[in-house]
């Protein structure tokens, strides 16, 4: 009877070790199926369209406000849709490292951005820029303006950041209602 008790404890283990391995297999192809596959942004998302310069935001606090600010489209050249798809952009200084200012955008939600689509036009702005008295045309000729640029980056789903491209912010002024430079 010993024997019999030890060979069942024995073939026990043996089944509970083969029922985690199953386990976890399945659950690791259940999570990569609902991933969906695998696209690098890099190679598959264009930057299209892309105009840049300085927005006039107004008086603020007795001063305009002039922040930078970029306008372009996503072409989606995948085989896929780009589920969830989200655009963060960071600012910076022209010859600086650090980031200046910083604008976030969703894309496209649960229906993606389809194979072969392109988005509508898209604008970032930073929160941050310069303010002066003078006017907007005569800020830019200021000798201490220092030009931006910005860096866009994109993800989808539940991928990471990639970085899809790095733009100078032109220095002009853009018109409010087109955001295209005058």
């Amino acid at each position: 009877m010993l024997y019999n008790t030890r060979m069942t404890r024995s073939s026990l283990r043996l089944a509970r070790r083969v029922g985690l391995v199953l386990g976890a297999a399945a659950i690791t192809g259940l999570l990569a199926a609902c991933g969906g596959p695998s696209i690098d942004l890099q190679k598959t998302l264009k930057v299209t369209d892309v105009s840049s310069g300085w927005y006039d935001t107004g008086i603020v606090e007795g001063k305009h406000k002039l922040v930078p600010s970029i306008t372009f489209k996503l072409d989606n050249q995948a085989s896929a849709p780009l589920v969830s798809l989200q655009v963060n952009s960071v600012f910076r200084r022209v010859g600086e490292t650090d980031e200046w200012g910083n604008a976030y955008k969703g894309v496209a939600g649960s229906d993606g951005l389809a194979a072969g689509a392109t988005t509508n036009a898209l604008t970032l702005q930073s929160p941050l820029g310069y303010t002066g008295t003078e006017a907007p045309s005569l800020m830019l000729q200021n000798h201490l303006f220092v030009d931006a640029q910005v860096t866009i980056f994109a993800k989808y789903g539940s991928s990471q950041w990639t970085k899809i491209g790095d733009f100078p912010i032109k220095r002009a002024l853009l018109n409010g209602t087109t955001g295209q430079g005058q």
